[in-house]
Formats: structure tokens, C-alpha cells, sequence
């Protein structure tokens, strides 16, 4: 899957603040997100994150 630091990714699971965009902040085995509601970061193993992606948004 490509994705890139910067992206937005449309998750099918919402974080607890109702949220299901999150910012790519960094990437490798691990991916760290932003949730884009409030602002909580957190780690995710890729193999989940990528099971979980619904869309990736990308500013071109």
C-alpha cells in the first residue's frame, strides 16, 4: 500500500472522539497517527493500519 508521511487516512473504525480521519505523522513497521478531531497521537502496527483503511486522502 502506498502511503506517505502527510496523508489523511479515512479509518473504518472511529477513535473514542467519534473521529475516523487520522494524519500520517510517521511510517515504517509502525505507523504514527493524529487523530484529526482531538489532536491524540498514538501508534499502530502497519499490519492493522492498513487491515483498517477505508480511503487515503493526499494532497497532491
Amino acid at each position: 500500500m502506498d502511503i506517505r508521511v502527510g496523508d489523511v487516512l479515512e479509518m473504518k473504525k472511529e477513535h473514542p472522539c467519534g473521529n475516523r480521519s487520522f494524519e500520517v505523522l510517521r511510517i515504517g513497521m509502525d505507523f504514527r497517527l493524529r487523530c484529526m478531531g482531538c489532536g491524540h497521537e498514538m501508534m499502530i502496527s502497519r499490519q492493522k493500519a492498513e487491515k483498517n483503511i477505508r480511503k487515503v486522502k493526499r494532497e497532491e
